[in-house]
């Protein structure tokens, strides 16, 4: 982090080109004064801008992180208004988990995103067992996904037990089961709006026969299309213990990365899945071994 010596910004300039004391300053509406403070205090002890603000007692740590996540472009939610406790890249974008799902996010685009690979894939988050943490790792890899920037789609296919609309506080009226049931028409998919260039398409109504919807045609032929529609697709499903949904899922997808949690999941039942996915000829990603509580 850069000193800063003059908190004030121009009106009109984009949020990333502002100083952190800008940012700052408008955040906690610091007065004149007040500013003129900061910056004698910052001057006199060779301090940075937030540093000096903090001191002073007129800001503290989350609007320092604050003003560097807008002065990078980078959608994080400090502060008042925090988003879901499970999405920790918008929490937490400093922390351990954070970090590790950045690291995740790494391998990903290396293996299933890199410019230029033909056919595009889908990535399919998988495990064996219920509760492993399908859904934290699906929504935190696309909120890390559409940081970098571009489009990134997250789908929920788990229509058993859908969880990432109540994650990303967005409607379930309809979704992905109307899409593949015939009965829903117009724009189902969803922005989020804490997070720029991520967009959502939930499961809707919980049908009574998830299998036979995922295992029809249509669903084929709509990961086909919106792979060329975005980015990145990540696609959230249910645990293959309850259904071979999932199995369904990755092979339509192409790709699939499978989930095991600390002191939960069984080495049989992980051994099986990673066999049948193989068997469906779908890209494995390694695994993920997540000891999120």
């Amino acid at each position: 982090m850069s000193k800063e010596t003059n908190a004030a910004g121009s009106e009109g300039t984009a949020v990333h080109d502002r100083s952190i004391g800008a940012i700052i300053a408008e955040t906690r509406n610091l007065s004149a004064d007040q500013v003129a403070r900061v910056l004698a205090h910052q001057q006199q002890n060779g301090l940075r801008f937030g540093e000096a603000a903090i001191a002073l007692g007129f800001a503290n740590v989350d609007d320092v992180m604050f003003a560097l996540a807008q002065q990078f472009h980078y959608p994080a939610v400090l502060g008042n208004d925090p988003a879901h406790p499970e999405l920790v890249a918008l929490n937490q974008p400093y922390s351990a988990q954070a970090e590790f799902i950045r690291a995740l996010r790494s391998q990903v685009i290396m293996r299933v995103f890199r410019e230029g690979q033909q056919p595009r894939q889908a990535l399919a988050v998988v495990s064996a067992n219920q509760g492993d943490g399908k859904s934290f790792v699906a929504a935190n890899l696309s909120v890390s996904l559409a940081q970098l920037g571009g489009r990134t789609l997250l789908i929920d296919a788990d229509m058993r037990g859908p969880r990432q609309h109540e994650i990303f506080g967005v409607s379930n009226d309809t979704g992905l089961s109307g899409i593949l049931s015939g009965r829903s028409n117009g724009q189902l998919i969803q922005t989020v709006p804490s997070v720029p260039g991520l967009f959502l398409l939930p499961v809707g109504a919980m049908p009574p026969n998830p299998l036979e919807l995922i295992e029809r045609p249509a669903f084929g032929l709509l990961m086909r299309e919106l792979v060329t529609k975005f980015d990145h697709v990540i696609v959230d499903t249910p645990a293959a213990e309850i259904g071979a949904d999932a199995l369904v899922v990755a092979n339509r997808c192409g790709a699939a990365v499978p989930l095991a949690r600390k002191n939960a999941s069984r080495l049989g039942g992980f051994r099986d899945l990673v066999r049948s996915m193989q068997e469906a000829q779908v890209n494995l990603l390694g695994a993920i071994f997540n000891d999120h509580s």
